[in-house]
């Protein structure tokens, strides 16, 4: 089991991952190993996650997640297989911790009568420093 919060954990046996060939510089090495992971995680059918989280999720990871509700991680920054593994499975869990956080309401607010006053004097001020740009006009 994978210990995302306190309340979600999930279990390894929902996470796939494929093991393909990376790209980028390498040489001969890039060519023959199979080093970069690509992680999939079924979001819309997991039973573990709460519905509220599931959406937020699905928002959140945006491309990453196929029409099926399939979150795919790729994963090909180490030379090293099991380091793009690790870095692959840190990236599901960060993204699961950050839809797990319930987004904060705005309480609408007004701007003060002192702001108010001091944003339509700053308009004022403004107003004047282009009026004194205009040419003089020959009104004498």
């Amino acid at each position: 089991m994978i210990e995302v919060t306190p309340t979600i954990s999930i279990p390894e046996s929902d996470i796939q991952e494929e093991f393909i060939r990376s790209t980028g510089p390498g040489g001969q090495h890039v060519n023959k190993a199979s080093t970069a992971v690509q992680l999939r995680f079924d979001v819309a059918n997991s039973p573990h996650l709460p519905e509220d989280v599931r959406q937020r999720l699905i928002k959140l990871a945006g491309k990453r997640v196929t029409s099926d509700g399939v979150l795919v991680i790729e994963a090909k920054r180490f030379r090293y297989q099991e380091l793009n593994r690790q870095d692959a499975l840190r990236r599901l869990v960060d993204f699961i911790r950050a839809a797990a956080r319930k987004p904060r309401v705005r309480t609408a607010t007004r701007p003060s009568a002192a702001a108010r006053r001091r944003r339509l004097a700053a308009k004022r001020r403004r107003a004047q420093t282009k009026r004194h740009r205009r040419p003089v006009s020959d009104e004498d």
